[in-house]
């Protein structure tokens, strides 16, 4: 499939990650997945091949890329079956906040680390009590001279175990008359005294990808260390939702494009009474659905990742784009896992993987429940 969005450099990008997903990511998942997070060491290897927050300026030891070069990278993981490495949500959704928000100061100071992966990113936004709704959350941070104290608790944090830097979602002004209002973003080192991470969560799918409860207690943070503007905390997590949304969209139709193609090279090559599943008419026609059904969010996608780039704000599309995708995904590694039968069901089939791994894509960056409510209040 042809999709003219990409230049010849963007082409030849894609190849590189390619084959460092093929070669270096692939053979050791397996592994990750039964440790439950990808080593420190393969950060570093990534970083080596210019896979981390490629858009960082080049001053700061980044390539100034444009995000075109960050969808090669979230396709190839998904499309692979390894979107487990996280690399996407430490580039494209935890960096642009310290990218847009920090200042020159804070920029120096945590970006460099980013690019080489010394500081991998994290996003503390939910707690056990504040998930899709964000204006409720309850983890404070009050002013004390020239540090603020933070207390409070997040959950289903990614990256949770092996994150440096957490960009935390804190209320700072308790007394505020509109839930959004008081709230701020703040850079949580994780040697800080007063945090401790909790155990890593246990999850039916994306074994791989570390994931865990953070808590605070008298830990404090310099006032140096808050990202944007005391108060304005609501409106950024609101602003970089778009781009949240809209990755997750790449990342479920590349890896519906993964799973088809699985699946593909499995019933051309099994038989079932007396020929190949491929030349059953069942098979072709579900194979045919699916197809189309990729292609559709493929075309809404790939119309979507310009405009974006272009900095229009597109709250209807992206949330539309995303409860797509991710219907498409699941739907997709369900009814290829039912074209490999019992062997779908085992482990060591990568559909397998397909099918656990797409299940959360409709929960989190908001779930589709709440995407429908977007898309409603838009027509």
């Amino acid at each position: 499939m042809q999709r003219r969005i990409f230049s010849d450099e963007h082409l030849a990008f894609r190849e590189v990650v390619r084959r460092y997903v093929a070669e270096e990511v692939v053979p050791r998942y397996e592994a990750w997945q039964r440790q439950a997070a990808v080593p420190r060491s393969e950060w570093k290897k990534a970083a080596a091949q210019g896979l981390l927050c490629p858009a960082a300026a080049p001053e700061l030891g980044g390539a100034g890329a444009d995000f075109l070069y960050s969808v090669a990278i979230i396709e190839e993981l998904s499309e692979q079956g390894v979107a487990g490495f996280f690399i996407p949500l430490h580039n494209d959704i935890v960096f642009p906040y310290i990218d847009g928000l920090g200042t020159d100061e804070q920029k120096a100071r945590w970006v460099p680390g980013c690019v080489t992966g010394d500081h991998v990113l994290a996003l503390a936004m939910t707690e056990p009590g504040a998930g899709s709704d964000l204006a409720r959350i309850t983890t404070r941070a009050i002013r004390e001279d020239d540090a603020y104290v933070v207390d409070g608790a997040k959950t289903f944090i990614s990256n949770g175990q092996t994150a440096d830097l957490f960009v935390v979602a804190v209320r700072t002004d308790p007394n505020a008359l509109r839930p959004h209002e008081g709230l701020s973003l703040l850079v949580v080192e994780a040697d800080r005294p007063g945090f401790v991470r909790g155990a890593c969560l246990r999850k039916i799918g994306l074994h791989a990808q570390d994931t865990s409860e953070l808590f605070f207690s008298g830990c404090r943070v310099p006032a140096s260390n808050l990202l944007g503007r005391e108060g304005e905390g609501f409106a950024s997590m609101m602003r970089n939702l778009q781009q949240e949304r809209l990755v997750i969209a790449i990342g479920s139709t590349a890896a519906a494009r993964g799973c088809l193609a699985l699946t593909l090279d499995y019933v051309r090559g099994r038989t079932l009474f007396g020929k190949p599943l491929i030349e059953m008419q069942n098979t072709r026609f579900e194979l045919a659905k699916l197809a189309t059904s990729i292609q559709a969010v493929q075309s809404l996608v790939d119309e979507l990742i310009p405009r974006h780039m272009a900095g229009e704000e597109l709250v209807k599309e992206v949330s539309m784009a995303k409860y797509a995708a991710t219907e498409v995904q699941f739907n997709v590694a369900d009814r290829c896992l039912q074209l490999f039968g019992g062997y779908g069901y085992m482990e060591e089939y990568p559909v397998s993987r397909h099918f656990v791994d797409a299940r959360v894509q409709r929960i989190y960056g908001g779930a589709n429940e709440v995407m429908l409510e977007l898309i409603a209040r838009k027509l």
